[in-house]
């Protein structure tokens, strides 16, 4: 297995260890960044935040932004939008008032309502726009800028090497490909081919993205394709075990255990408590069922766990449940 060399350069920001969380919409918020960050994940991204949002004042929308500066490691703000004027006026704002590591340039969420305005991987279409909408971010911070990126629209418009060589061209310092188009959403298997041709024709780093579900599938991308970091997004739902898991393969081939059920029961009850301690329980319960789903998701009986789950309103009484869950799996809760 060929290894990651352990430095990826952003920029003048050094990344030792390049095993990235992906930004994920209603995932990667701040109560899970935080434990990511424990696992060892030296840089993490924001979930895609509205850069017309961000210039209107939407209170919201800089809740998505939060994280506390005393933080170790590096963190990117992810930005979406259309309109060139109003992406470097919200990188700017974000630059000024955040004081994040790098600017990241959503072009690849492939959800309707992103992109029937013209943003997220509705900007592949467009290479033009694009560009314009990489200068004049580039040219608004003094922090790196990067993007992220899809194969293409479509299988007809392929195009993933076409917009990161305008990205580079344009100012970018990196750039992520997810190996599948926008057409694809998350189906099928990705192209792990497309971050390979990218890789070759650029000169800024490239980091891979798609399927890496397992630190061996990690492994298998770096050396199918060279990537200079790799980022993990769907795999990590319920298992932030996976980012710890593959920095630490990456850099000596040895492969740590995967959770047992008590590992994986007492770290949904972690993750539940920082949720409501940041968000409140009103907020916090409702946006942590699916987390809970994920942690347990694959156990013996979890989808009547699931359910029971989702009727309860409270800290307690999903403790309990859970606790006497893991009793009837012969665990001690």
């Amino acid at each position: 297995m060929k290894k990651v060399s352990g430095l990826m350069q952003i920029g003048d920001l050094k990344i030792e260890n390049p095993v990235i969380l992906a930004p994920m919409a209603g995932v990667s918020d701040y109560p899970y960044r935080q434990i990511i960050r424990e696992m060892g994940c030296e840089l993490v991204y924001t979930e895609m935040v509205s850069s017309k949002g961000l210039v209107y004042g939407s209170k919201k929308t800089e809740v998505l932004i939060d994280y506390s500066t005393g933080e170790k490691g590096a963190i990117a703000v992810q930005l979406f939008g259309e309109d060139a004027e109003v992406m470097a006026r919200a990188a700017c704002l974000v630059e000024k008032r955040f004081q994040p590591d790098i600017i990241d340039i959503n072009m690849g969420c492939p959800t309707p309502k992103i992109v029937k305005n013209g943003s997220g991987s509705a900007l592949m279409k467009d290479p033009e726009r694009a560009g314009e909408i990489i200068s004049a971010v580039v040219k608004a911070v003094d922090i790196p800028v990067t993007i992220k990126i899809r194969k293409g629209w479509d299988n007809q418009h392929i195009n993933a090497v076409e917009i990161a060589l305008i990205g580079e061209e344009s100012g970018a310092r990196a750039v992520a490909v997810h190996g599948r188009t926008r057409e694809d959403f998350y189906s099928g298997k990705a192209d792990w081919g497309i971050i390979r041709e990218v890789k070759e024709k650029v000169n800024i780093p490239v980091i891979g993205n798609g399927d890496i579900f397992s630190p061996e599938d990690a492994g298998k991308m770096v050396e199918f394709t060279g990537c200079n970091g790799v980022m993990i997004g769907r795999g990590a739902r319920g298992n932030p075990w996976l980012l710890k898991r593959t920095s630490h393969y990456l850099k000596t081939g040895e492969l740590l255990p995967e959770p047992d059920y008590r590992e994986r029961i007492d770290m949904a009850l972690y993750h539940l408590k920082k949720a409501v301690d940041y968000f409140g329980p009103e907020m916090g319960i409702p946006k942590m069922r699916k987390h809970l789903a994920w942690y347990i998701k694959g156990m013996p009986s979890s989808n009547k766990i699931k359910e029971r789950i989702n009727r309860l309103d409270n800290c307690e009484a999903i403790e309990k449940t859970l606790r006497e869950y893991l009793v009837s799996l012969g665990e001690k809760g």
